[in-house]
Formats: structure tokens, C-alpha cells, sequence
């Protein structure tokens, strides 16, 4: 890594000593450090498959995509900076969002216990498995501390993935699957416990608020179109974009997936789903802190309330989001499964999404945040 920045800081300085050139030079210095940044990380790293960013950054006039390697092991077709993936548990932030943007229309409250809002055979479901569906909130379902089983990080789980890996599977199975793999972890507000399940009984919650599929709603409440976002939606769910490039695959290789061999319903209902490029996925964090998703500048705020459990938790998360720190500089963001991660820097205002196409290699998403953060800075 020592290596990798320092080859950077050559660039950059090369670069600097050219003041008397135009300003599309200088712009074009910035794409060039920002590939070599790409390229010399995955000529140590091969074993990624492949590597796609976006570095969506207003105040320095940077919108700038890169990708490297390839899309597929078998035919070794090189990745295209603008291919799709799914971006799995990134989807947590959008359907916070809409939760937030339901809220902000007065139809929902966070405070709200969800017994009145997730569907009635739900409810009858988890208060038969001992869950007090009047007692958890509508904001403890955002920051997971419901204190509901999470089916889906069971070995039980990724076992059957493994088993039948086409199998279709519903919102209402995952959420069955819930009840029967595990108990309640405790009264709702004592305990964090990241879930699945969360988010597959908000998506829920949306459609009975709605009276619509909860992906239409989503895109109709973050209004995708308005921001720009083209090359987003729930797979299998909705139309695949047009002209729009295959998604690549991605793989867990040490467990043997790959995600063109897996039915896409094993991670869809909320909890994952969603398929973008690098691209939406930036300008949708870019967007939501810009606060140009929100009617009312404090319904963003709302998105920082913090999960604060009576155990103690390790890290923060918040209503649909982590945070970070590379060296000071703080972000705030989410991964997913695959290996895929969205952060904002207010520092900085600058949204960096990163996607490595083998989960084995995901530690890569520390790396190439270092990588960028250090050279934005001297932008």
C-alpha cells in the first residue's frame, strides 16, 4: 500500500509542476492519477476479479468512473465502467430513505410501533413466535435494535443458497424463515443485531402505506428519474434499463458463487435487491446528503439517529447507514455482500463507491478509500 501511494504522489506531483497548461490538462491529470490508483491496486490484487469506482466530487468538478480487470472468469471479457452489479445491502439506505420521505409526508412516524403497519398475517406470525410487534418501533427496524432473528447470516441459510441455488424465493418465506431458525434476541431497544429482516418488514410497511409494489414506491419517493439515476432497479423485479450493459458477475469464490448462478431473490425484498452502476450508486449518496432528495432539511438529520441498544454495540450504525474513518477523514455510507460500498465525506462532499467483484477481496474497499481520500485532498 506504501508503494501504491507513493507512485501517487509521484503523479501528483508531476502534474502539479504543469501550471502553464489549460485546465482540460489538468483535468485530465486528475482521471489519469485517479486510474493509476485503480490499475496499481489490482496488479497486486488479480485475485478481485475485477474493480469499479466513481468518485462523484461537485466542488473539485469530479464525476469520474473507472473500472479495471474483468467481468467474467469464463470468457474473460474485460469490466466496463459502466456495468450494473447488485449492490445488496447498499439497498438499506434507499429504503431508509423512503421510509424518511413517508415521514416527511406525515404518513408514517418513526416513533410508531409497527403492529398497525406490517401486514396482518405478519403480525400474527411474529407475535406467535414471541415478538411484541406493538412495543418495536418503526426506527428500531431502521438500526436494528428490534431485537427480531435474522435468517438470512445463518449458515442454515447460505446452505440452502447452496443446495438450490434457483430456487425463487418470497418476502413472506424469508420472513418465516426468521421465526422458525432462530428465537427473539430480546426486548426490543436492548440489543443491536444487523437483520435482514428489518428491511424485508419495512419494504412491507411501505407497500401498505402505499398501496404500491414497494420498489415502485421507493423509485417514485426518491424520485430516480429527477436525480439522474437510469441504471437503478430491484432485479428481477423490475425491467432491466435499456441500453444498458449485463451486470457482471460477482463472485465468492472460497464458497464456490457466483451471482449469474444464484436466483436473484435470495438477497431482493429490502435487505438487498437493488442492481446499479458505480455511477448511481455515488450519485445517489452525493444526492440524499446534498439534501436533494428531501423536501425539509431536517428530515435528513433523522437519517443520523444513532442506535443506542442497552448493551453495548461495537461501531455506530444509524437509520440505514455505518460510518467510517480513513485517518480523520469521516464518511458515512453502507457495504453490501459482494463487495460493494458507497461513502460520503462531508469533509471533502465527496461520495467514493467502490465494487470488488470477489467478496473474498471486499477488504480492497479500505484500501482503494485510503487511495482516493489521500489524493482528493490535494486536488
Amino acid at each position: 500500500m506504501k508503494k501504491t501511494l507513493l507512485s501517487i504522489l509521484i503523479i501528483l506531483l508531476f502534474f502539479s509542476c504543469k501550471k502553464e497548461k489549460k485546465t482540460t490538462t489538468i483535468e485530465k491529470g486528475k482521471t489519469e492519477v485517479f486510474q493509476s490508483i485503480l490499475d496499481s491496486i489490482y496488479a497486486q490484487n488479480k485475485d478481485a476479479i475485477g474493480i469499479m469506482v466513481h468518485v462523484e466530487a461537485p466542488d473539485k468538478a469530479i464525476s469520474w468512473s473507472g473500472a479495471v480487470g474483468i467481468s467474467d472468469k469464463d470468457s474473460k471479457a474485460p469490466l466496463l465502467k459502466d456495468q450494473p452489479v447488485l449492490i445488496a445491502s447498499n439497498t438499506k439506505t434507499y429504503v431508509s430513505v423512503a421510509i424518511l420521505k413517508l415521514a416527511e409526508q406525515s404518513q408514517l412516524d418513526l416513533n410508531q410501533a409497527i403492529d398497525t403497519l406490517i401486514f396482518e398475517e405478519t403480525n400474527a406470525l411474529l407475535k406467535s413466535d414471541g415478538y411484541d410487534t406493538s412495543d418495536i418501533t418503526l426506527a428500531q427496524l431502521l438500526n436494528h435494535t428490534s431485537g427480531i432473528y435474522d435468517y438470512a447470516g445463518t449458515e442454515d441459510y447460505m446452505q440452502m443458497i447452496k443446495d438450490d441455488p434457483k430456487h425463487r424465493y418470497t418476502r413472506n418465506e424469508q420472513i418465516e424463515m426468521a421465526t422458525k431458525m432462530g428465537e427473539p434476541l430480546g426486548e426490543a431497544g436492548n440489543v443491536f443485531a444487523y437483520a435482514d429482516t428489518n428491511y424485508l418488514l419495512l419494504t412491507e410497511i411501505i407497500e401498505g402505506i402505499t398501496k404500491k409494489p414497494f420498489y415502485t414506491s421507493m423509485r417514485e419517493l426518491i424520485n430516480y428519474d429527477k436525480l439522474g439515476m437510469t441504471a437503478t432497479w430491484f432485479s428481477t423485479l423490475e425491467d432491466y434499463p435499456e441500453d444498458l450493459k449485463p451486470l457482471a458477475h460477482q463472485y465468492w469464490t472460497s464458497e464456490g458463487f457466483d451471482s449469474y448462478n444464484i436466483n436473484h431473490s435470495f438477497d431482493l425484498f429490502g435487505g438487498g435487491g437493488i442492481a446499479s452502476t458505480s455511477r448511481d450508486l455515488a450519485v445517489f449518496s452525493q444526492s440524499l446528503f446534498s439534501n436533494r432528495i428531501f423536501t425539509q432539511p431536517e428530515t435528513l438529520d433523522l437519517i443520523y439517529t444513532k442506535a443506542n441498544p442497552k448493551q453495548e454495540m461495537e461501531g455506530d450504525y444509524y437509520l440505514g447507514l455505518s460510518s467510517v474513518d480513513f485517518d480523520g477523514v469521516k464518511g458515512y455510507g453502507h457495504g453490501g455482500f459482494w463487495g460493494t460500498a458507497v461513502n460520503y465525506f462531508p469533509e471533502l462532499n465527496t461520495s467514493i463507491a467502490v465494487f470488488v467483484l470477489d467478496r473474498d477481496q471486499r477488504k480492497l474497499r479500505v484500501n482503494l478509500n485510503y487511495a482516493f481520500i489521500n489524493v482528493l485532498k490535494t486536488f
